[in-house]
């Protein structure tokens, strides 16, 4: 199963931000879990980064995003998905736009995100980490 990370989910796990960092942290291990491929986009990393270096410094969070960045996959956030974000008529927000079709490209079936409603206009499901959870754990494709 192919899962996109929204960059909320990300700056829960690299500023250690609760009481969302335990589900966030359990979702992004499962990229040591051969069913699932994680990613990302460049402008989540970036965003990420951004509220790491907040909070920790640039140096810390240089090496925080240096070991996310090994471990994760990054979907490609180029002309294509700008243009694309660009063109829809039901996108308001760039940003959103942009994570959506970088997923989109790299056939992910879920967005993961706590702001689930930024994603009003997905064909794509997208569930919060709680959400995310309950419906793969029932269906035994994770572990509660």
């Amino acid at each position: 199963m192919k899962i996109f990370l929204d960059a909320n989910i990300l700056v829960a796990v690299l500023n250690k931000e609760y009481p969302l960092f335990s589900l966030a942290a359990r979702i992004l291990s499962l990229v040591d879990d051969k069913r699932f491929s994680v990613y990302t986009s460049p402008l989540c990393l970036a965003i990420a980064f951004y509220f790491a270096e907040k909070k920790s410094g640039t140096a810390a969070a240089m090496k925080k995003i240096s070991s996310l960045a090994s471990r994760i996959l990054v979907a490609p956030a180029g002309s294509v998905e700008v243009k694309l974000a660009l063109s829809s008529k039901q996108i308001i927000d760039f940003e959103d736009g942009l994570e959506y079709y970088s997923a989109l490209n790299v056939g992910c079936h879920v967005v993961i995100t706590e702001e689930t409603g930024d994603f009003y206009f997905s064909e794509t499901e997208v569930l919060n980490c709680q959400q995310f959870f309950e419906k793969y754990s029932s269906k035994g494709l994770i572990k509660d």
